[in-house]
């Protein structure tokens, strides 16, 4: 039975469509992002679930020259103390591209907001919704992105505090993720991670238990 809510077949097979097809970037063109659909991609992020209502999520534009520069340099810095960190993958990890942070046509920083604490709704066994409804502001962002033919890469190699620091944050705020955004001039086919055999998605029966955890 189809619900009576349901959208036409057409905009069903679209949403999956741009799900399946979202890719996580590293390759941009330089051109810049009209300022009208960057604003719809952020509103798009703004209409995320977020526990208790509260919004966690708080985005920084990156239009300082120098300042991209500055966040590049943390990030290879963690780059190069992550590939040490794997021992015998290290080689194998420097050769990957790893962000677009020079490159894409926009930068954004995305950061938990500051006094999260007074709120309670939600959190009060599980104070990491706060990150989890952050995580859904992205992916809704993403997710558009990839609607309008933009590029988006999650970037997590960089030391929060320094980065924090950097863009004179709260102290009480928490920077989750560099964004590169902008047109490409091709979308993997695949994930490029697993197009460059570092890893491989796991079959979903192995993730799906009933009733139970299972080994």
């Amino acid at each position: 039975m189809d619900s009576p809510h349901r959208y036409s077949q057409d905009a069903v097979e679209t949403v999956y469509r741009v799900i399946e097809q979202r890719r996580d970037m590293r390759h941009f063109l330089p051109d810049p992002i009209d300022p009208a659909l960057l604003q719809r991609l952020l509103r798009a992020a703004h209409h995320a679930p977020s526990v208790g209502y509260m919004q966690s999520w708080r985005f920084i534009r990156i239009t300082d020259p120098d300042l991209r520069q500055r966040v590049h340099q943390l990030v290879e810095q963690e780059r190069i103390a992550t590939a040490e960190a794997l021992g015998k993958r290290q080689e194998e990890f420097m050769r990957l591209k790893v962000e677009g942070i020079l490159e894409c046509g926009e930068l954004l920083v995305v950061s938990l907001m500051s006094q999260r604490e007074k709120h309670i709704f939600g959190r009060r066994t599980l104070p990491q919704m706060d990150l989890a409804s952050a995580a859904c502001a992205i992916q809704n962002l993403w997710l558009a992105a990839r609607a309008e033919g933009i590029g988006l890469g999650w970037v997590s190699l960089f030391e929060p505090d320094k980065l924090a620091s950097l863009l004179q944050m709260p102290e009480d705020a928490e920077p989750i993720a560099i964004l590169c955004l902008g047109y490409v001039t091709e979308f993997y086919d695949k994930p490029m991670l697993e197009k460059e055999n570092w890893a491989t998605r796991t079959p979903l029966e192995e993730l799906v238990f009933e009733n139970r955890w299972e080994n």
